[in-house]
């Protein structure tokens, strides 16, 4: 059973058994948080944040926070106003770049940050909800994130224990609830939700309207009643959704030489394949599916069945992509939340992840997440897609601006995963790992095989037409 915390409440309709959940204001959910909490914050991006509730307590004087959500929202915006008040001591998350404000507060020295890969983040979560003390997960195995954990080798695979994470108050959004407090979510708006909604002493769910018991039907309750404490009715604008307001804030970088990345690793992607798109080069292998492509793309943060961007509209009429932009769904299309979908990737379900890269090295290791001099802050989905699919395709250039190669003997980067990538496309060629060997198999367009060996920095073997040798 879960612990009756401060506010804990159980009221029951008299005579039929039916617990009616109060409904309060955002400033009295508010007024429920205490300094030096623990607290879960649903949402990704602006997409199913508890935006009101995180505003009214912005405007309290609580302090010293442990801020528990995927990152710091926007600036500015949700947990961006409590930052800016200074309001939050630690935050736990997955991507903290996405606000320099953040960034910026950690080198200064009063932000405390501890980066968790992205599935690690939700299934710790989880299995606070769940009564567990942890688990061991391959993600992050031999990398910087792991740190000092517990590592054990299990059914041959190298794992890390991760503590189980539970907060004193959870701030949860959710389209609807009935006046027993079971919530419905709307498309990708799941996320850390559902999994927050069962890892807090205090569950407080702010939601776009309150119906009677009943209207939701018992197959459509995605989370039941039991766990929730309080309901505030808030209702989202375009102005509360941030970056994701509208698809036209997700303009993406397109040139040929990215282009021809994205053709080619079109070619790689066969019908039935569920298929994750990293950022970056990836998205744009996305404008290129087409229906008859006959490929299921799924997306981190709770969907599969992605399709293409819509011409105009944002968060509020459409589901989004891992990269915060919307997006529509095609005929079949499911949504579920954050530790679903990182289920799915973990448990080898996942065909293909396309991703980008910083370094690829001779051994087919991978560094993707942290840039030279910036700090380590941001690490996302990343870790987690690259040891969990089946087959990892990387698009980057050939060479850093400078012309330093980005093939590399070793990378010198902080790892993503080790052994784990099948094929590398740049701008200038293409490698396969053939029997552990590094394999250069083709040109890409306008390249020349004097460019790419120049350009390389790994040794590799010539697999170009029929003709083999090493360099």
């Amino acid at each position: 059973m879960r612990g009756r915390g401060p506010g804990r409440s159980r009221n029951y309709r008299a005579g039929r058994g039916v617990k009616t959940v109060p409904v309060i204001t955002a400033a009295e959910a508010a007024a429920k948080v205490q300094s030096g909490q623990t607290l879960l914050v649903g949402g990704f991006g602006m997409t199913g944040n508890p935006v009101h509730l995180v505003h009214a307590l912005a405007e309290t004087d609580v302090q010293g926070l442990t801020y528990v959500a995927n990152n710091v929202s926007e600036p500015g915006l949700s947990g961006g106003r409590l930052l800016r008040n200074r309001q939050i001591r630690k935050a736990v998350g997955s991507y903290f770049t996405s606000n320099p404000e953040a960034v910026k507060a950690n080198q200064e020295g009063w932000l405390e940050v501890q980066l968790l890969p992205q599935g690690t983040l939700a299934e710790a979560i989880r299995a606070g909800g769940a009564g567990l003390g942890g688990f061991y997960t391959p993600t992050a195995a031999g990398t910087l994130i792991a740190g000092d954990a517990d590592v054990r080798t299990l059914n041959g695979q190298e794992m890390v224990f991760v503590p189980a994470l539970r907060g004193d108050v959870a701030f949860i959004r959710a389209w609807r609830a009935d006046t027993a407090g079971n919530l419905q979510y709307r498309l990708t708006e799941q996320n850390f939700n559902r999994a927050m909604a069962t890892a807090a002493d205090l569950v407080i769910a702010e939601v776009e309207e309150i119906v009677p018991v009943g209207t939701i039907a018992p197959g459509e309750v995605h989370t039941p009643g039991l766990y929730v404490d309080f309901l505030v009715q808030g209702t989202l604008s375009a102005d509360h959704l941030g970056s994701s307001a509208s698809v036209k804030g997700g303009a993406k970088k397109v040139d040929e030489a990215r282009m021809n990345m994205a053709r080619r690793a079109l070619k790689e992607l066969h019908r039935g394949d569920v298929v994750n798109l990293g950022i970056g080069i990836p998205t744009l292998v996305a404008d290129l599916i087409t229906p008859e492509h006959g490929v299921n793309l799924h997306t981190e943060n709770g969907m599969l069945g992605v399709g293409p961007a819509p011409e105009d509209g944002g968060a509020l009429d459409y589901p989004v992509n891992a990269g915060k932009i919307p997006v529509t769904a095609l005929a079949g299309a499911s949504y579920f939340d954050s530790a679903d979908s990182f289920a799915m990737i973990r448990g080898r379900h996942v065909d293909v992840a396309v991703m980008g890269g910083l370094q690829v090295d001779a051994h087919g290791n991978l560094a993707n997440w942290a840039v030279p001099g910036k700090p380590l802050l941001g690490v996302g989905g990343a870790m987690d897609l690259a040891g969990g699919a089946r087959r990892l395709i990387i698009t980057m250039s050939h060479t850093d601006p400078d012309g330093t190669p980005k093939v590399v003997p070793d990378c010198t980067l902080p790892l993503t995963a080790r052994g784990a990538v099948d094929l590398v496309i740049t701008d200038k060629a293409v490698f396969e790992f053939r029997a552990g060997q590094l394999t250069l198999t083709e040109l890409m367009p306008g390249a020349t095989l004097d460019e790419v060996r120049a350009g390389t920095g790994a040794v590799f073997v010539e697999a170009l037409r029929t003709e083999t040798a090493t360099v």
